[in-house]
C-alpha cells in the first residue's frame, strides 16, 4: 500500500517562502509517502494500534480515529479487526477526507464506514466508543484545547474502552532533546529527504505542531479519568501510549 504514491516534494524549492504547514490539497496528495519517510516505525504503530484494537473492540460499537488524514489507520484495521464494530473517521480537512473515502473503497469491505469532516477543537464528539485512535494527531490540536478533547474522547467512551496514542513529543533535558532531534533529522536523511526540505518543514510546522513533554501527556489523560495508562512505544521523541477507561 506504501508504493502506491505521489513522492513528498512539498519542501523542495530552496527559493520558496515557507508558510505554515497546513493540510490542503497539496499535503494530502503526498501525504502517505510523508508519512512513511518521516515517521520511524509507521507501519509497526499501525500494526501495535490494530492488534491492539482487536482485543477491545466491543460489536454494536463504534471504533473512532480521530485526525484519520487518508485513512490509513482504518484501512490497516479493518484487516485486523474482525468484529463487527462501525469505523468512523474524524477530520478537519475535506482534502484528506476524500483520499481516505477512495481508499475505505478500495478495500470493498462490508464493514460500515462514517467520515465526518469536523473541527477537532470545537466541535468533535465521541459516541459508544470501543476503540478510540490518535495517531499522530493530538500534536497538532492547540494546547489550549487538548484537555477538552481528551475529556470528550473518555466521556465518550464504553467502559473498558482503549485509547491508542502516538505522538512526537519533547525532552526535558535539552541536552536529550538535541540528540533525539539530531537522531530524527538523520533517520528522514536516510529516507530521501535533503536538508533543505527537513530544515523548510520544520519552519512550516513551528506554530503548527507543538509537542507535549511525555509527563504532559500523561496527566492528560489521568485527568481525564483514564484509570490504566501505559507507554506502548519509544523512538527518541517518538512515543506510543495505550489508555484504558
Amino acid at each position: 500500500m506504501t508504493n502506491n504514491h505521489l513522492q513528498d516534494q512539498l519542501f523542495s524549492d530552496e527559493g520558496s517562502t515557507t508558510e505554515d504547514f497546513r493540510f490542503d490539497e497539496k499535503t494530502a496528495e503526498v501525504f502517505d509517502d510523508m508519512v512513511h519517510r518521516s515517521v520511524p516505525f509507521y507501519e509497526e504503530m499501525q500494526r501495535m494500534t490494530g492488534e491492539i484494537a482487536a482485543d477491545f473492540a466491543v460489536p454494536g460499537t463504534n471504533l473512532v480515529d480521530i485526525g484519520c488524514a487518508t485513512g490509513t489507520t482504518l484501512f490497516y484495521l479493518d484487516k485486523m479487526v474482525d468484529q463487527d464494530v462501525r469505523f468512523v473517521g474524524i477530520d478537519n480537512s475535506r482534502e484528506m477526507l476524500d483520499k481516505a473515502e477512495q481508499k475505505i473503497k478500495s478495500i470493498q469491505s462490508h464493514r460500515e464506514f462514517e467520515l465526518k469532516q469536523l473541527n477537532i477543537h470545537k466541535d468533535m464528539g465521541v459516541e459508544n466508543a470501543s476503540v478510540v485512535t490518535l495517531i499522530l494527531t493530538l500534536q497538532f490540536v492547540r494546547p489550549l484545547y487538548r484537555d477538552r478533547v481528551i475529556q470528550k474522547i473518555y466521556d465518550g467512551m464504553k467502559d473498558q474502552g482503549v485509547l491508542v496514542l502516538f505522538e512526537k513529543i519533547v525532552i526535558n533535558d535539552s541536552f536529550f532533546n538535541q540528540l533525539f532531534v539530531k537522531y530524527y533529522y538523520e533517520m528522514k536523511k536516510r529516507m530521501g529527504y535533503s536538508e533543505v526540505e527537513i530544515a523548510k518543514k520544520r519552519e512550516a510546522l513551528e506554530n503548527v505542531l507543538i509537542p507535549y513533554r511525555p509527563e504532559e501527556n500523561l496527566t492528560l489523560l489521568s485527568k481525564a479519568g483514564f484509570s490504566h495508562i501505559e507507554e506502548i512505544f519509544r523512538w527518541y521523541n517518538f512515543t506510543g501510549i495505550v489508555a484504558v477507561k
